[in-house]
């Protein structure tokens, strides 16, 4: 019999999939990263449903959600707020951003120059910002999802490493499948369909959920496995780089995430292969020559590193 927990957990993913059709395992993804205490950067073209899962993870939850499209002219103010002179009030008064929300979703974030970009790091990586010499926290929980297009299009920047290492996971929605594109075609406007939502788990009780997750045991023959799934990164074999210790950190994070939502209260194997390509790859640069992209060379690691 389920947990009460694994019972919401599941009623989350399952709302969330009314909306976002035929995109369950990236639903899961999304929903592992929020419970691990990572942000989430989604890679797609235009119009594949990435603000819609953002809102609707938001509506689910119960929690504030704020919006910023990024653009060339956006300044780091109009995203964490700015001190304005209140005439009546003798003093500067701050007037909040976007950034204290609960779920921040950066739309577009490469269109930005990357003064702007970086503005979001303290606020991801501290949860917290500074403005004019006082730091001011956000609030809890607080999950960041930024949309990316490709860096081919007109009007993008790429991303600095700094901030590409922020994002817990990385993933890619990509085009629905026939069935799940007929159904969008013949229900309901989705972004509507958000409104009629209701939250199936308090702040709180997903706060709950992200200190269960740090309780999922993970044995030692398990970090020896991730641990000789970072050497192969750093061994000059198949990437340029290997990746740093955060990164190890956040496999395993997102690891222990993975094994809650399959009910499990310690991690396996398994658990590190389902995570690893969404947590490692975006960070990684396969060697030249190597024939594959950034996801399929760490698939293909995987194979070729042994089990414990």
């Amino acid at each position: 019999m389920a947990s009460p927990l694994a019972a919401q957990l599941t009623r989350l993913i399952d709302q969330i999939s009314t909306i976002i059709v035929g995109k369950r395992a990236q639903i899961e993804d999304c929903v592992a990263c929020l419970l691990a205490g990572g942000h989430l950067l989604i890679e797609d073209v235009p119009g594949v449903g990435k603000t819609t899962l953002a809102h609707a993870l938001a509506v689910s939850l119960g929690l504030r959600f704020s919006r910023v499209q990024f653009t060339a002219d956006l300044m780091p103010s109009d995203l964490i707020g700015v001190g304005v002179y209140e005439r009546s009030k003798e003093a500067f008064v701050f007037h909040a951003g976007p950034v204290f929300a609960q779920v921040l979703l950066a739309d577009e974030i490469n269109r930005a120059g990357p003064k702007t970009q970086s503005a979001l790091l303290e606020a991801m990586e501290e949860q917290q910002v500074s403005v004019e010499g006082e730091t001011r926290a956000l609030p809890r929980p607080f999950f960041v999802i930024a949309t990316q297009n490709p860096t081919d299009q007109l009007g993008t920047y790429p991303l600095p490493e700094s901030q590409l290492d922020r994002f817990l996971m990385c993933i890619t929605l990509g085009y629905p499948d026939r069935a799940s594109e007929r159904a969008l075609l013949a229900g309901k406007d989705r972004r509507e369909a958000i409104h009629g939502l209701a939250p199936v788990m308090t702040p709180d009780q997903l706060m709950a959920a992200q200190k269960a997750v740090l309780a999922v045991h993970a044995s030692e023959a398990l970090l020896d496995y991730l641990q000789a799934l970072i050497a192969a990164t750093r061994s000059g074999a198949w990437f340029v780089e290997g990746l740093s210790p955060r990164a190890g950190i956040a496999v395993l994070r997102a690891a222990k995430a993975h094994a809650l939502l399959a009910e499990r209260d310690y991690v396996a194997p398994d658990d590190i292969q389902a995570v690893l390509a969404q947590t490692v790859a975006h960070r990684l640069i396969p060697l030249a020559g190597a024939g594959r992209g950034r996801v399929e060379q760490v698939r293909a690691m995987i194979v070729a590193v042994a089990l414990p």
